[in-house]
């Protein structure tokens, strides 16, 4: 490590986490001025008040004072304001079943069995994705085609009667055109959003420099898949195929006449589904494998000629349709076809997960404690696919009994399969509350038995031992709570993915017996019912209120904050992935700093910030010379990444990475963390506990490895050090003269304001 010299200084570069922050908060001042970025990524500085960017404060340490530059880089703007940001909500199905890939086990190196799974289950997963659009533009229609064009503008409808006068109603091609063009429309704002990506305001990293990477680090396969323009034209053109063949039936109906124009549209959508199945991923991709040379096949003018074909096939439907029946049945089978066909592939997928997540159990966690190994075993991908597929269809229907609500009229009618929807989500309803009830009684019994016995949780106890009693009851409240969350949020999703799916089955093991429900579960089909309307009003007022209140639009931001760091991969019609952008710009950023060998550069990450912070030093690590890299350090406050990330992403940042990122950076990535935090825990520590007044336990280590710590210091704030980890007080026990005082518990906030942020600063910059 080099020796500090005189004229050192040190370069704090910051990222927020999510719900954004502003530049002045970030930065710690007043006034904040853009040094850097492109206006979507912000780079900036604190600023006086003639609007000059300035240094930050000084950065004591060992008797001396170090000359410190404060950056934040504010990477908001990607993820929330403005119109079509406020409308991402209504792609969280999608979002949720592009996330579900990332969520996947990783795959063994040299293990065929396990690459095979992989390969299978990727696929699968694709194939999933591209019937939820199937199902999503389906739903679309039911509402434009059947509901509105069909049956509410049909001849002598009272439906709108006065509105739309019945001289028009019997135009020729007039209510073709009405019903195709809104879901035509929709399926191209689809792909045109699945297109928009964020130019990146940097030039390409470099090669990694040899020796720099000995095995795999954090996120090193968060990179643009090549395949997405591919997907993107694919799925496409299978939503248009599909509002081309409703009216002739539907694609799995038995057409009397077998059309060219039934053919023509049932071919493009066999063709749709072989090409998502066919599609390799690009980090395993060879000049052998089907993704090769099906990716070369369909270049930009095949991708464009099955769109102009896909879009004349819509436009012949809706010319020669001479009148729409008054009621589509090609809606029916249509949906039940997909939902059938979306149920299999689902089934499929976690079957093969299974065998997959075993033999990734036995290379990669075996041998971790209970409480680091991946969520569900590794397993988490096929629930949280299940919970896509039934959010996307239980939306779909929610919109159409929306919508003919607001009809008014009583003569609408929606597809049979909606009934078998409504009783799955009623039927779901009742699970959720019912485990509901069941978890909110263990916890209630749970936390009485701990208050009875005053069991307090072993760090609060050192950390707040000559604290007022009022305080020490309040910070072991606190920690409790946040424990619990960070201890039980995977199982609520698995509740949640339980409950759907067991409504699911009830739903599809009465349609499979052809019967309707019976009198006693009428209840469940009303209250299936009422949850579908208010799913889709509350989602739809939501995303009204957004619009008109930009300030509001922080709440649907958090959403995209968490879902759109992951790059397109099984589903391409999701909102584009701003990690693709920040990370390379930061790590430029940080290069550019380090070109003075004075200078030393901390990167600290705040919440979901921390995420892209150690993917960014990652990346640093690959590519910086070793002299340079000396000089990288880093800084995570309020981090999720022991607790939800490296589990529920163990093929993105499995635990072994965090650990060799640890040891290349030789004791120079310091964490900061509350137990009082309900979202950031630990990060590079585990099994603490207090023996003879001292906190003792597991964690990284400087070279890498992991094992057992030695003892907790107590820093000059008041906070416990074990290993890297920086337990803050909390309550913070006193005022400290030049920081911002804030009295309470601050669980997730005000980490900047620390008393301990400077040492952590100062210890991962190499000064201490």
């Amino acid at each position: 490590m080099l020796m500090p010299g005189s004229d050192t200084r040190v370069v704090e570069l910051r990222v927020h986490g999510i719900m954004g922050t502003t530049a002045e908060s970030l930065v710690g001042a007043v006034a904040a001025v853009d040094v850097a970025g492109d206006g979507v990524g912000r780079i900036v500085r604190p600023a006086d008040r003639l609007r000059r960017p300035g240094p930050g404060p000084m950065l004591h340490t060992d008797g001396r004072s170090v000359p410190r530059t404060i950056e934040g880089y504010l990477w908001s703007g990607m993820t929330s304001g403005g119109v079509g940001k406020s409308t991402w909500a209504l792609l969280f199905p999608f979002v949720l079943a592009n996330m579900a890939h990332w969520m996947l086990p990783p795959v063994p190196h040299d293990n065929r069995p396990a690459a095979a799974l992989g390969l299978v289950g990727r696929s699968l997963l694709r194939l999933a994705a591209l019937l939820l659009t199937v199902l999503f533009v389906t739903q679309v229609a039911v509402v434009s085609l059947d509901l509105l064009a069909a049956q509410c503008l049909a001849p002598g409808s009272p439906c709108l009667s006065s509105v739309v006068p019945d001289w028009l109603r019997e135009l020729r091609g007039f209510r073709a055109i009405a019903g195709l063009l809104p879901a035509t429309l929709v399926v191209l704002v689809l792909g045109r959003v699945s297109a928009v990506t964020w130019r990146v305001n940097a030039p390409p990293l470099p090669s990694p420099v040899p020796g720099n990477r000995p095995r795999r680090m954090p996120g090193a396969n968060l990179v643009a898949d090549p395949d997405t323009p591919t997907l993107r034209a694919l799925h496409t053109v299978a939503g248009l195929a599909v509002l081309a063949l409703l009216p002739a039936g539907g694609p799995f109906a038995a057409s009397p006449v077998v059309t060219t124009q039934w053919l023509v549209g049932l071919s493009v959508l066999v063709l749709a589904a072989l090409g998502v199945l066919l599609l390799d991923d690009p980090t395993g991709a060879s000049p052998h494998r089907a993704g090769r040379w099906l990716r070369l096949a369909l270049g930009k003018v095949t991708r464009r000629v099955l769109l102009i074909v896909s879009v004349l096939l819509v436009l012949s439907t809706a010319v020669t349709q001479d009148r729409l029946p008054t009621r589509l049945t090609g809606t029916d089978i249509t949906i039940e076809g997909t939902a059938a066909a979306l149920v299999v592939v689902c089934v499929l997928f976690g079957l093969v997960v299974m065998p997959a997540a075993w033999i990734a159990r036995r290379e990669f966690w075996a041998e971790q404690p209970h409480e680091l190994r991946p969520w569900a075993g590794g397993w988490m991908s096929p629930i949280m696919l299940v919970i896509a597929a039934l959010l996307g269809g239980g939306f779909g229907a929610g919109i159409a009994i929306a919508v003919r609500k607001l009809l008014g009229s009583q003569g609408l009618q929606l597809p049979s399969g909606y009934e078998p929807v409504t009783l799955l989500w009623g039927v779901s309803a009742a699970f959720a509350l019912l485990i509901g009830l069941l978890l909110g009684a263990i916890t209630g019994v749970h936390r009485w038995r701990n208050d009875r016995r005053g069991a307090q949780p072993p760090e609060s106890g050192l950390l707040h031992a000559d604290a007022p009693p009022t305080d020490q009851s309040t910070a072991t409240r606190a920690w409790r709570n946040g424990r619990f969350q960070r201890n039980h949020l995977h199982h609520v999703l698995v509740a949640c993915g339980t409950a759907l799916a067991a409504g699911a089955a009830v739903a599809i093991w009465m349609r499979l017996r052809d019967f309707g429900p019976p009198e006693w579960m009428g209840l469940f089909s009303a209250v299936g019912v009422f949850s579908l309307g208010f799913l889709a009003v509350a989602l739809m007022r939501a995303v009204y209120q957004a619009i008109r209140r930009p300030e509001l639009a922080r709440t649907l931001g958090v959403l995209a904050d968490l879902a759109c760091f992951w790059p397109r991969e099984s589903h391409p019609f999701v909102p584009p992935c701003y990690a693709l952008k920040v990370i390379p710009e930061l790590t430029e950023r940080a290069a550019k700093h380090l070109e003075d060998p004075r200078t030393r550069v901390v990167i600290t990450g705040h919440s979901h910030g921390s995420l892209i912070a150690i993917v960014t030093v990652a990346r640093l690590m690959e590519t910086l010379p070793p002299t340079a890299r000396e000089r990288v350090g880093l800084v995570t406050a309020g981090s999720p990444l022991q607790w939800a990330y490296s589990r529920a992403f163990p093929s993105v940042v499995p635990h072994r990475s965090l650990a060799e990122l640890h040891g290349e950076l030789d004791g120079r990535w310091r964490a900061l963390c509350r137990g009082t935090d309900p979202l950031g825990g630990a990060v590079t520590t585990w099994r603490r506990q207090v023996y003879d007044s001292k906190m003792i336990g597991m964690g990284f280590r400087p070279d890498g490895s992991s094992g057992p710590l030695s003892p907790a210091k107590a820093g000059e704030s008041g906070a416990l050090v074990l290993g890297s980890d920086h337990w803050l007080p909390d309550p913070q026990l006193q005022a400290v003269p030049g920081l911002r005082w804030s009295p309470g518990v601050r669980r997730h906030s005000d980490y900047y304001a620390d008393p301990e942020w400077d040492e952590a600063v100062a210890i991962a910059a190499g000064l201490a």
